[in-house]
């Protein structure tokens, strides 16, 4: 290991970025998500699109940023900036714990599509959980290596990934039967309500939007090639998500989508045949595998960039002779794993560990998305020059917007997710007071 100096090589380019925010959102989502949402209906289309809209704002909030503040953390260098120290450790802590709880699920989804080739897997819970915790940790292999190597990898799995969800979000339209979409709220609960936990988990299929403003200190010309790729990618995944959700939908009877594991390559054969089902099955591993990928590139990022101010312990921020925050990147994988044998431990289903994971990581995501919606107003207050032919109006109502868009999102979370959400935020509180404590010896013992 060398120094805690920020690299000076520049690995990822415009298409890498896109990529990497593409990758990191088309994932698990999409490919398992609409079993998930098979209990509230054609309802779920309808929250999918105030999703996109609600995520679109919070890409033009991080596309904003990422010019106002060209540093590696994304949305915890924005936090801090408009913050200060404390709530910048904090977001940090919690878009952390986002990260690789995150990445947890996208295994838990790797594992449930592999199902499509071995079906006893969906009964041998603890097999699953070994085969998951192995693509964890050949990914870690992969990004320790360099960001050149894992942005390569990020690039060529979206590729293959965008292939099998345009065929079915396009296709599929023409098998629709429109007796699926009705009644437009089976389960049962108040429209509101319903619509608010259909945002919640429909989120997680967003989160990621963010990705090419984590690792900044490797983008080449940041200020310009991050807000396109945030934008970009958002819009182009948020396309294929409402079509293709629409399409399942439409294809598969509800009753069938609640049971399945796999509902993209479910569609896929009743459209096509078996071949299909084999088809996209294969196309929705090579997803999560991307989407893992990705994600291990972050779980380092966000830690390395709150070590070098100082707010995360020294080890974080240590560069290995390859160029990554190998250190990091372990500890991440090393808490991916203990999640994952927890979760598999258990009695419960895979799409039943699926959905309490992403709603914990949607939640722990939620909270720095709330505070960057609203960190632009302190950095302008702090320093109005740095808006100089910038419409701060417009701007403001944009992140307005996304504000009160990442919080109705927290109300749709439910009690539960957020009780144990506030429960890991809370748990990050000793590690700040160490933090503070190691700097103030260090100022002591040279003044």
């Amino acid at each position: 290991m060398n120094g805690d100096a920020p690299r000076k090589v520049k690995s990822l380019g415009l298409w890498a970025c896109t990529a990497l925010v593409i990758g990191n959102m088309v994932g698990s989502g999409i490919f398992l998500l609409p079993t998930a949402l098979a209990q509230y209906g054609s309802l779920s289309v309808i929250g999918w699109g105030i999703t996109a809209l609600g995520s679109l704002c919070l890409a033009l909030v991080f596309a904003r940023l990422a010019r106002l503040v060209p540093k590696a953390g994304g949305p915890y260098a924005y936090t801090r900036a408009g913050f200060g120290d404390f709530a910048g450790f904090l977001i940090a802590w919690g878009y952390w714990i986002a990260i690789w709880a995150g990445n947890a699920a996208v295994a838990v989804a790797l594992v449930s599509y592999l199902t499509v080739f071995f079906p006893a897997l969906a009964q041998n819970t603890w097999t699953a959980g070994l085969i998951a915790i192995a693509v964890v940790w050949l990914l870690t292999f992969v990004n320790c290596r360099g960001v050149k190597e894992a942005g390569v990898v990020q690039v060529v799995t979206t590729v293959l990934k965008m292939v099998p969800l345009v065929a079915i979000a396009v296709l599929g339209l023409l098998w629709i039967n429109p007796d699926h979409f009705t009644p437009l709220n089976p389960s049962g609960q108040p429209a509101f309500s319903a619509l608010s936990a259909v945002a919640a988990l429909t989120l997680w299929s967003f989160l990621g939007l963010e990705s090419a403003t984590v690792p900044a200190g490797d983008v080449d010309n940041p200020r310009k090639t991050i807000p396109r790729a945030t934008v970009s990618g958002t819009l182009i995944a948020g396309t294929v998500y409402i079509l293709g959700m629409t399409a399942v939908l439409g294809v598969v009877p509800r009753e069938d989508l609640a049971q399945s594991s796999a509902p993209f390559a479910d569609a896929a054969e009743l459209m096509l045949g078996s071949w299909a089902y084999y088809a996209v099955g294969l196309g929705a591993i090579v997803s999560c595998f991307g989407t893992i990928n990705g994600f291990t590139l972050l779980q380092g990022q966000v830690p390395m960039a709150a070590a070098q101010d100082k707010l995360f312990p020294r080890g974080f921020g240590r560069i290995s002779k390859a160029g990554t925050p190998a250190i990091g990147i372990v500890i991440s994988s090393s808490l991916i794993t203990v999640l994952l044998l927890l979760n598999y431990s258990g009695s419960g289903n895979l799409v039943e560990i699926f959905e309490f994971i992403i709603l914990l990581a949607t939640l722990t995501t939620l909270v720095p998305y709330a505070f960057c919606a609203v960190a632009e107003f302190l950095i302008y207050f702090s320093d109005p020059e740095s808006f100089s032919g910038e419409r701060m109006m417009g701007a403001g109502t944009i992140g307005v917007l996304a504000f009160v868009y990442s919080v109705w999102t927290i109300f749709g979370s439910g009690a539960q997710t957020v009780f144990y959400g506030f429960l890991l935020l809370l748990m990050g509180l000793p590690v700040y007071v160490w933090m503070k404590r190691e700097q103030r010896a260090a100022l002591t013992k040279n003044p």
